[in-house]
């Protein structure tokens, strides 16, 4: 237990380090403004990389913040997020969707929509923000109804705050309509279209923008833009908050701390999995997730526990347990439309496994867990390597090959077993025990009494 909450506090001390890491300084001060770029489905973390610049923007004596966006859409709660860090900046923000064929699409037009001033570039388009579920699929008709007129109500009031056209706006979520650059502007849904950053700088020049604390005319030409990287615990997060990423995390740590169970004492099988799970749960709190597939998930470890429980031959718990296994992984992030898996007829961004990673992952714990370990725990019970099975041990000495508090590992017969002290107390690594009873596979030993030092050449 010691050695676990050691290792939990290293990684809890560089966890701690990296959430420390800030966004570099600014340079030598001078008029400047600040680029960030979001380019990806809109998650919790970018609603934090967004917070977060604006304040280091506001910092550093920025003039501005262009945010230059191209995204699928993403989670409604981090999209009135961005919205809310836009709406009460101190500086303006400056919302440019680009490169050439870039999308705000259904999320990004909210964010876009927020903006002290919209731009786009040729050739990208804007709309589609029709609700749908974290799968993209439509929702249920009655909820459906409820988040889009939620929805239109949210962007009927960014419109008024900004001045935009709200019919149009409103269009983009009632009836998932989209426009071109040129009919964004047209309808007045953006401010401007620019072929590029030195564009968007010469045509923001003289500009007047309303801040809450009053209006503000903007400088722009030839004005130095300083970009804002995300910070390292970001970019982490970006990276396991990958659907398929917190997938294989969540399988990886529940078969480790499986691992630990069946043999109590190997440690590192557990503290590993422990860490895993830890970094799954944290990815799923960038996710929507659906908590029925984590508990079918744990469910089918109980059942393959059960599994190797029982007499080798009879395959009822396996097979349930895979069967929960795969369900759990396809409602992890929502269903699918089944069958063929259709894709949404808006572009979204999926918030859900892939199919062939749930269909390989499967397969590869149906062979560890019905054959692997059903034969480990078989040979364990036959006899296995020397022939010696765990109740033709009691009363035999051993070695303590790690420390037991209470448990830990044991050398008996020149053969090592998961113990378990039997009186509770710690008996230290390379004391001499005596096993007293055997339960399953864990033997229960007690310090056995000074009878001279006892070497590992010498266990019986």
């Amino acid at each position: 237990m010691r050695r676990l909450l050691g290792v939990m506090l290293v990684f809890l001390g560089l966890s701690g380090v990296v959430a420390s890491q800030s966004i570099p300084a600014a340079m030598a001060a001078g008029p400047h403004g600040t680029l960030i770029e979001i380019d990806g489905a809109i998650q919790p973390v970018t609603a934090r990389f967004l917070s977060g610049s604006i304040e280091t923007a506001t910092e550093e004596g920025a003039q501005l913040l262009i945010v230059r966006l191209d995204t699928p859409g993403g989670l409604f709660d981090s999209t009135r997020d961005m919205v809310e860090s836009i709406l009460t900046s101190r500086i303006p923000i400056v919302v440019y969707v680009a490169p050439t064929g870039s999308h705000a699409a259904s999320a990004g037009t909210f964010i876009a929509a927020a903006a002290h001033v919209a731009a786009m570039a040729p050739v990208t388009n804007i709309g589609a923000a029709s609700p749908v579920s974290g799968s993209g699929q439509d929702l249920p008709e009655t909820l459906k109804s409820k988040a889009t007129q939620d929805a239109a109500a949210f962007m009927r009031d960014i419109a008024k705050a900004r001045g935009r056209n709200s019919e149009a706006l409103e269009e983009t979520v009632l009836s998932a309509r989209s426009y071109s650059a040129t009919e964004a502007l047209d309808n007045n849904i953006i401010d401007l279209i620019a072929w590029d950053m030195d564009d968007l700088l010469a045509q923001l020049d003289g500009r007047t923008v309303q801040l809450d604390e009053g209006s503000i005319v903007l400088r722009t030409a030839d004005l130095e833009v300083r970009s804002i990287q995300p910070t390292l615990l970001e970019r982490f997060l970006g990276i396991i908050g990958n659907p398929n990423v917190a997938f294989i995390l969540l399988s990886a740590g529940t078969v480790l701390v499986f691992i630990e169970v069946l043999a109590p004492g190997l440690l590192v099988p557990g503290i590993t999995g422990g860490i895993l799970l830890a970094l799954a749960f944290v990815a799923m709190g960038n996710l929507p997730v659906n908590i029925a597939g984590i508990g079918l998930i744990f469910l089918s470890m109980a059942l393959f526990y059960l599994e190797l429980a029982v007499a080798p031959g009879i395959g009822f718990f396996g097979v349930s347990g895979l069967i929960s296994f795969v369900l759990g992984a396809l409602f992890l992030f929502g269903g699918y439309d089944l069958p063929g898996f259709s894709p949404p007829p808006i572009p979204t961004p999926s918030f859900r496994t892939s199919p062939w990673l749930v269909a390989g992952i499967a397969a590869a714990m149906s062979g560890v867990f019905l054959f692997v370990f059903r034969g480990m725990v078989a040979a364990r019970r036959s006899g296995g390597a020397g022939s010696t099975t765990a109740p033709s041990l009691v009363g035999q000495l051993g070695l303590a090959t790690t420390a037991l508090d209470p448990s830990g590992t044991v050398r008996v017969a020149s053969e090592q077993w998961s113990a378990v002290s039997d009186s509770g107390e710690e008996i230290g690594e390379g004391e001499e025990v005596m096993v007293v009873e055997a339960d399953g596979l864990t033997l229960k030993v007690f310090r056995a009494p000074e009878t001279g030092d006892l070497s590992e050449e010498s266990v019986p």
